[in-house]
């Protein structure tokens, strides 16, 4: 047996309220941060996507070189690492404590030697060093507040400008870097500065709406771009041929200029409301901008096309916490924002729309008779999806949901604090309190297992109106945290809190393996073939493992699977009806990313 990665769908851009995002591109991807994970997305294809996980602090910014060979990150304790893009290694290049505070830009000389790095520091705003080495190459000063953004001029004589919080951009001469002039342009923060590709302009937006040019060699002021934004501009980008720029604001506009006559040239609107305030801004091809909303969708547009976005990137911004199927190669993420997206075959993102959850998605799972999709929320509420949306109506629980398991017979149970309620159409049939708090719950016909903080699980027999007690299981010796029928309904599989599966006869009610306890922290998440004969597990401990009911002692170890643990796992795309077949699963988890690996079983 064996796992190959075939893709990675990457989470979408973390924001902040009020603060830029730094996007970046490199051949037609882009570049960005979220939690302790840095990605690359590819725009065409959204399988292509690339993950590092080096940092263990949160990432606020990521740039590759020039050349493409490497990337930059930094994090929230001013620590910057370089490593290869090239290849799966991501060899670490050079690890660098730069400043001691959160790092908000950085950027790479013409040459990609150099790096200058800015922030919220204590002693110091700002760091230029090697890349290689670490050695300083010169001295960012002239702010006295934290610094928001940095451009290089990739050309020499080498220039540096930065941007900060102090109403100022400060001109740098280089190489060595050194303080050469203060630019006082803007009335309120400067949230971003870069320049053109040629070395001729640098230009910087700020709070004040106001967009401004710059001569690149002297940093003498131009002038100001007429028809300026109504709301703060966070980010600023320069097209590939430094003829035009586009801007990105508060007032939901992305604005392109032309740079000659210093004219908006076009205006897209995305909406109206916080959710659609425009974020961060980078030009990825010579006739494509991409511009970030608040609420993290990745806008991307054609200039040679209308006053729509051609196509919008969609992912999770927050972990992923639960995964279910939906129609044919479809299947549903939910995340800790209350999010609920749709991927298909392909791998492109939709967002269930509709009156959602407000709050983390603890529970997603496909009912068997109609092909629908439940959910459940630490809103208090389980809601109904079909298609691509929320039906109207919801359920309010007693307590704060935990699990859920569908019935053939359109019945719900939903694990809550100290009970298990039956649900069918909206509505509380009955209700069942098992002595000990409940953790987990699974369905198979008329049998409903519910896993105990006792470390027990206990089975009901459902008539579609009351629970009657079928047996006990008692093998388990962690808190039971996630419970999976096979399809054919024979076997059990019950994950616990110390990393052990075990597996169980369901109609014999008898122990069958107790094996496939390789995991060292709790198993979040389970998920059976189509066959019933291997079963995933993904855990806290971040691996994922396939394990064969055959062969008990065997299994596929997928070790560092989820970055900060795996808290779904889901069988997509199945063709193992025999045994030496393939299989695709998917696993996400805390780092909001979704993967896809395809297993090729025992011949």
């Amino acid at each position: 047996m064996s796992a190959t990665r075939v893709a990675v769908y990457a989470a979408n851009p973390a924001t902040t309220r009020g603060v830029s995002t730094k996007l970046s591109a490199s051949k037609e991807k882009v570049v960005y941060a979220n939690g302790k994970a840095v990605f690359i997305r590819d725009i065409a294809n959204p399988a292509l996507g690339v993950s590092y996980v080096g940092h263990v602090q949160n990432t606020t910014v990521a740039r590759i070189s020039p050349t493409g060979y490497y990337c930059a990150s930094a994090d929230a304790l001013g620590t910057v690492r370089i490593w290869d893009t090239v290849g799966e290694d991501q060899t670490l290049k050079g690890e660098y404590k730069v400043i001691s505070g959160k790092i908000n830009d950085l950027a790479w000389d013409g040459e990609s030697k150099r790096i200058i790095a800015v922030g919220d520091g204590k002693e110091k705003f700002g760091h230029a060093f090697m890349f290689d080495t670490g050695t300083s190459t010169g001295d960012i000063s002239g702010h006295s507040k934290a610094i928001n953004g940095v451009a290089i001029r990739h050309q020499r004589p080498f220039r540096a400008a930065t941007a900060g919080d102090d109403n100022a951009i400060v001109f740098h001469q280089g190489v060595p870097f050194k303080y050469d002039k203060t630019i006082k342009t803007h009335t309120k923060f400067v949230q971003d500065v870069q320049y053109a590709l040629t070395g001729n302009h640098f230009a910087s937006v700020g709070s004040d709406g106001k967009v401004f040019l710059y001569d690149g060699k002297t940093g003498d002021t131009l002038g100001e771009f007429t028809e300026s934004h109504k709301g703060t501009v966070y980010a600023l980008s320069w097209s590939p041929d430094s003829k035009s720029i586009s801007t990105a604001s508060a007032d939901t506009t992305v604005k392109l200029w032309d740079v000659e006559t210093r004219q908006a040239t076009a205006t897209y609107t995305l909406g109206a409301g916080v959710q659609h305030q425009q974020v961060g801004n980078v030009w990825s091809a010579p006739d494509t901008i991409v511009s970030l909303s608040f609420s993290g969708d990745l806008n991307v547009f054609d200039r040679r096309t209308g006053a729509k976005p051609v196509k919008v990137l969609y992912g999770s911004q927050k972990a992923v916490t639960s995964a279910a199927p939906a129609a044919s190669d479809t299947f549903l993420v939910g995340s800790a924002d209350g999010r609920i997206l749709a991927y298909d075959a392909g791998g492109d993102a939709t967002p269930v729309t509709g009156a959602g959850h407000t709050n983390l998605v603890s529970a997603l799972v496909a009912a068997p008779s109609s092909g629908k999709v439940f959910s459940a929320g630490f809103d208090d509420r389980v809601r109904e999806v079909d298609g691509n949306s929320f039906t109207p109506a919801a359920f309010s629980t007693a307590s704060q949901p935990k699990a859920l398991a569908a019935a053939p017979d359109g019945t719900l149970f939903v694990v809550e604090v100290d009970a298990v309620e039956a649900v069918r159409d909206n509505q509380k049939v009955a209700d069942l309190r098992p002595g000990a708090s409940p953790t987990a719950v699974a369905v198979t016909g008329t049998l409903v297992a519910v896993g105990l903080e006792n470390h027990k699980v206990r089975l009901y027999n459902w008539d579609g109106k009351a629970f009657q007690e079928a047996g006990l299981l008692e093998d388990n010796r962690g808190v039971i945290s996630a419970l999976a029928f096979s399809p054919d309904g024979t076997k059990l599989a019950a994950g616990d809190s110390s990393g052990k599966v075990i597996l169980y006869d369901a109609q014999q009610r008898t122990l069958l393996t107790t094996r496939w306890t390789f995991h060292t922290a709790r198993v979040n998440a389970l998920s059976w073939t189509a066959d019933s004969q291997h079963c995933a597990s993904g855990a806290l401990d971040t691996h994922v493992y396939v394990w064969s009911v055959r062969v008990p002692s065997k299994n596929i170890a997928i070790k560092n699977a989820v970055a900060g643990g795996a808290n779904a796992v889901l069988w997509v795309a199945q063709q193992q009806q025999q045994p030496g077949g393939k299989a695709r699963l998917a696993a996400a988890g805390n780092d909001a990313a979704v993967r896809v690996w395809e297993v090729a079983f025992h011949a």
